[in-house]
């Protein structure tokens, strides 16, 4: 008689001896196959790109804050793979791929969709498949789901099914993949039991949840709370700055309370792939059940228009010396969406470079972390490489615009090299007052 797939795959968790494939090899997908092989389980990772699977078998790392060592510690547990054909191999299917928003803001799900699809083509009885890409709620149950019953299996018998949100924070020290506490919804109670016990093998803590619904819910939450919290000191930033009020000042006065306050600060407009997306989302699906998320889509519209407050405080700053933007040299300082990390997505860098190409200024980029920027699919004329940063590059802008305050940039120097510097990050706050004064503002 045939053992129950259950009890197959439940056995190979317990014991070690699951078989991980991970789907998508970036910034979430990279680390947890890392983290599974570190625990001495074998990972199989699928990438469509060849080059990052060609980097990989070499042994190189093609993200900033994970070392080729880790790669190389890897070898014998980790294996990258184009080649989809394999998806039967793995006991345990981690989807991990991106969930953009389309021109008109509305889901993109073609990634997630396609992976499914892949799995149906190759599914087994007593195979583990997890949804890890941020998504509004119902997506696994009403998206993946059928496609994966198209392989004439059934879930919860066959098969078993969950979503566990990722939390990956790049270039953030203190918190890894194994040291981030794993929320985990599934399908049916013996699919919830199976993805809990394949993640307790790597992370610190699994918070099971009641439902594949509750765990999308989480993630949409936590990126949803942040945005609108940006949102509110954006909007206090611009009122403040039309009172005199130095709002980082403001922030950094009422974080000294212990209680009932938490410090979020503003910028030059959202980047990353979570924050700028995830309330878009959960403003879709809202609609389909009848309701207009006002808060959230009045967040996304505040925080959406901050690159264009920054090149009018540009445009303002240029003005006072008398110089338009046309014809102006610019430089901007970070491309990355945040400090010290090599990850553009999002960043909003790329729209306040368009708005100033767009303008007639002559723009340039310097950032250590990322030599040459990427294509992208909102932003594809932008390509162009880091210039090397000089005094002399410097003192031949009309205007420094700093985008990232990247922990490499010496900012004192920076400013006595510039004859004009416009911060959006609060990056030159230790700077000598006189000289900031003469030729820093803050936007």
């Amino acid at each position: 008689m045939d053992r129950d797939p259950f009890e197959v795959i439940g056995e190979k968790i317990r014991t070690d001896r699951a078989v991980v494939g991970i789907i998508g090899l970036g910034y979430v997908g990279l680390p947890l196959a890392l983290a599974f092989a570190a625990r001495g389980l074998r990972v199989l990772g699928f990438d469509t790109d060849p080059a990052k699977v060609e980097r990989l078998t070499r042994g190189e790392s093609y993200i900033g804050h994970i070392p080729a060592e880790a790669i190389r510690a890897a070898a014998g547990m980790f294996e990258a793979t184009a080649d989809f054909r394999r998806l039967d191999e793995p006991d345990a299917i981690l989807i991990c791929v991106p969930t953009p928003l389309t021109s008109a803001r509305d889901p993109d799900l073609a990634y997630v969709a396609a992976s499914a699809r892949s799995i149906a083509g190759r599914l087994r009885p007593g195979q583990l498949v997890v949804l890890e890409s941020t998504t509004y709620p119902t997506t696994t149950r009403r998206v993946v789901l059928p496609l994966l019953e198209t392989s004439g299996l059934a879930a919860g018998r066959d098969f078993f099914l969950a979503f566990s949100p990722e939390r990956e924070d790049p270039g953030n020290p203190r918190f890894s993949a194994p040291t981030i506490p794993k929320v985990v919804g599934g399908l049916e109670p013996r699919s919830l039991e199976l993805a809990a016990a394949l993640y307790s093998r790597v992370v610190v803590r699994v918070v099971p949840v009641s439902s594949l619904e509750v765990a999308e819910a989480c993630k949409i939450l936590e990126n949803t709370y942040r945005a609108v919290n940006i949102a509110l000191v954006n909007e206090l930033k611009v009122l403040y700055d039309r009172m005199g009020i130095d709002v980082w000042e403001v922030i950094e006065a009422a974080r000294t309370k212990p209680f009932g306050f938490q410090a979020f600060y503003p910028g030059p407009g959202l980047g990353g792939h979570c924050i700028p997306v995830d309330p878009f989302y959960l403003s879709w699906i809202a609609r389909e059940y009848g309701m207009s998320t006002r808060f959230i889509e009045l967040a996304g519209e505040i925080n959406t228009s901050m690159p264009s407050y920054v090149v009018g405080r540009l445009a303002d700053a240029l003005n006072d010396r008398g110089k338009p933007v046309k014809g102006s040299r610019i430089l901007l300082l970070g491309m990355a969406y945040k400090k010290d990390v090599d990850d553009p997505r999002e960043s909003p860098g790329f729209e306040l470079m368009e708005r100033l190409l767009g303008k007639g200024a002559l723009v340039e980029y310097n950032d250590p972390h990322i030599p040459v920027l990427p294509p992208m699919r909102h932003y594809p004329g932008l390509h162009r490489q880091s210039l090397e940063l000089t005094a002399e590059l410097l003192g031949s802008m009309d205007c420094v615009l700093i985008v990232t305050d990247h922990s490499a940039y010496a900012w004192d120097w920076i400013v006595g090299q510039s004859s004009l510097v416009v911060d959006t990050r609060n990056a030159t706050r230790g700077v000598d007052a006189d000289l900031a004064r003469e030729r820093v503002v803050r936007a």
